[in-house]
């Protein structure tokens, strides 16, 4: 079975389920692959809020057949115990991302007898700040992820967000190496890989058409701006948990991303761990 490119990136994203002593919350990961020392190693990407203060956590997994393609409608839940330990977290506290290695996960499916069917997004697919300086200020992008908790729950899909660029990638927003987004961020969005969106072709910063797909990842998705209604406007971190939010506080539909490239900072850390 070929998987064209939009359907590749629905089956990027996994949808985390955490419980803490205040509840149920949802999240969004995705499938990332790292390279140390020529190891790749697998792991999900996700924000440290998504699993912060979390005891137990639940993944979903597709499933796929003998030939190694998807198997619509089936899918294995895994519980991992201890869950916010499990991951690794970024050592920069302003830095809210965190990876889970699912190599020994991935192990005992197999063992079991269990194949699971996952796009793995890699290395190729970031763009350094050079590269995303060359980049249009307004740019098509999707965010895929779990919105409000939203999903395909018979088949195990996620839902696409569709939006532009809100800021240029390529500068550092208010000094930090994030950018902004113009789409509807809403709580389990938290997490969501966000990606430059050209499937047919695309204009570059000169104005020259260049026919064909460009695919990259521009970053992960982790808060947004709110106003109240007294006019003051702050930042947050997309919430996980589906809890009432009082109505003074009124999302901006804009949304806070982290340059995908700061990923390549947990390669040493995996180093030391290896």
């Amino acid at each position: 079975m070929k998987l064209s490119i939009s359907e590749q990136l629905t089956y990027s994203t996994v949808r985390i389920e955490c419980t803490s002593n205040e509840g149920k919350s949802t999240g969004t990961g995705f499938f990332y692959t790292m390279n140390v020392e020529e190891k790749y190693i697998p792991v999900i990407v996700t924000n440290k809020h998504v699993i912060e203060d979390s005891k137990d956590g639940l993944i979903h997994f597709n499933l796929a057949d003998n030939n190694g393609d998807p198997i619509e409608g089936e899918y294995h839940k895994v519980e991992i115990s201890s869950f916010e330990s499990s991951w690794i977290k970024h050592p920069n506290p302003e830095v809210d991302l965190c990876i889970l290695t699912i190599g020994p996960i991935l192990n005992k499916l197999e063992r079991s007898g269990i194949k699971p069917f996952y796009i793995q997004v890699d290395q190729s697919l970031i763009m350094n700040n050079d590269q995303l300086k060359e980049l249009n200020s307004i740019e098509d992008i999707v965010m895929v992820g779990y919105p409000n908790g939203i999903w395909d729950a018979v088949n195990n899909m996620p839902i696409i967000r569709k939006g532009i660029t809100a800021t240029h990638p390529g500068l550092n927003y208010n000094g930090k190496q994030e950018f902004m987004i113009d789409a509807a961020c809403f709580p389990g969005s938290s997490g969501s890989p966000v990606f430059l969106y050209n499937p047919s072709s695309y204009n570059d910063k000169n104005g020259n058409t260049i026919i064909g797909s460009r695919i990259k990842l521009l970053g992960i998705l982790y808060a947004g701006p709110q106003h109240t209604a007294s006019g003051e406007v702050k930042i947050i971190n997309v919430p996980t948990a589906q809890k009432p939010i009082a109505i003074s506080r009124i999302p901006n539909n804009l949304g806070l991303i982290i340059k995908s490239y700061i990923l390549n900072e947990f390669e040493p850390i995996l180093k030391e761990l290896i």
